[in-house]
Order: structure tokens, then C-alpha cells, then sequence
């Protein structure tokens, strides 16, 4: 019979945080690639100050209640996070489901803005506007998506107050999505 020295059995790996780490990079190619496409939009703006927006007109209710839901559904990531950090899981369901209303309630203002507008893609800034606003709804459609695993995630018992990862990084390629159409927000629709 063979004995081993406590003190020679490895420690067990603390776990590495790969889904917070991807979600990040993720989050920050999405919004690179959004933030290129509105310098493209600035740059066409500057190009054709005279004659941008002349036939349609923006109006500034939609984007504005846009971003305030957005910024509601911030706080209600978070406290999913909070909650999921702590075993409640009912606050957590509850959070997530108010999370996904809200971002659903973006959805269908993006889609009432965009009949409101009637921009064409004819105009010179149709394709601009539309490439701006639709990879922003793409990723937040995504991210929604992301959020909806991981709710079914928390309901299959997987994510737990020692295992938050994944509702963590749900919640941090969200809070991108909501600073990235606050730079929209303020350059597209307030400084037209």
C-alpha cells in the first residue's frame, strides 16, 4: 500500500472564464463593426451636408424612447446578474423576462421608426442609415438571443450562484449593445 504526501497531490484548476472572455471579444467586434459603418454615415453626411435628409425627416421621439428602454433593459441585465449571484432565482426570471420584453419593445420601435422615415434606398442616405440601424438591431436580435439561452440555461439548473458565467456574458455583450446605440443615438438621430 502506497501513500501519497497531501502536499504533492495537485490543486484542482480554478476555472477560466472562456464565455466571459469570447462574449467580450464578441461584443467588441460587433460594436467595431457598427462604429465603422456610422463613421461611413458621418462621412457621407459631411460629404453631402447640403442636401442630407432634404426629403425625409427623423423624427426624434422613436430613438429617443429607444434609448431609455435600452437603458431600463441595462438595469434589468443586471439585476439578473445580481440575482443569479445569489441564488434568487425567481428575481432572476423575472429579470430576464422584463429583459426580454423591453429589447423586444426596441425591436418594434426600430420597425415603427423605420415606417415613419419611408427613406429610400435610392436616396443617398438610405443605405447609410439602414446599414447603421440594421447591423445594430442584428446584434442586439442576437444578443437577445443570447440572453434567452441563457434564461433556459437558468432553468435547466445550470447556471448557479458558482457558475454565473454565462449570464454574465449575456449581460456584458447587452451593455456594449446599449453604449453603442447611445454613439448612434446621439450622432444619427440628435445631431442630424
Amino acid at each position: 500500500m502506497s501513500t501519497i504526501a497531501l502536499d504533492l497531490v495537485p490543486a484542482p484548476l480554478q476555472r477560466r472564464r472562456q464565455l466571459l472572455l469570447g462574449s467580450a471579444f464578441a461584443a467588441g467586434a460587433a460594436s467595431m463593426l457598427v462604429l465603422t459603418l456610422l463613421g461611413l454615415y458621418l462621412e457621407a453626411r459631411h460629404g453631402h451636408r447640403a442636401d442630407w435628409l432634404k426629403q425625409n425627416n427623423i423624427p426624434l421621439t422613436q430613438p429617443t424612447m429607444q434609448f431609455f428602454t435600452l437603458v431600463m433593459s441595462a438595469v434589468t441585465v443586471q439585476w439578473a446578474v445580481y440575482s443569479i449571484s445569489r441564488n434568487d432565482r425567481g428575481h432572476t426570471f423575472l429579470a430576464l423576462a422584463v429583459s426580454g420584453v423591453l429589447g423586444l419593445a426596441v425591436l418594434n420601435q426600430s420597425w415603427f421608426l423605420f415606417t415613419q422615415i419611408a427613406l429610400k434606398r435610392t436616396q443617398v442616405e438610405g443605405p447609410y442609415l439602414y446599414a447603421v440601424t440594421g447591423a445594430h438591431l442584428a446584434f442586439l436580435i442576437g444578443g437577445l438571443a443570447f440572453l434567452l439561452v441563457q434564461a433556459i440555461r437558468a432553468l435547466g439548473g445550470a447556471l448557479t450562484s458558482r457558475r454565473p458565467d454565462g449570464l454574465s456574458a449575456a449581460a456584458l455583450f447587452w451593455h456594449v449593445q446599449v453604449f453603442v446605440y447611445g454613439v448612434i443615438w446621439l450622432s444619427v438621430y440628435v445631431a442630424k
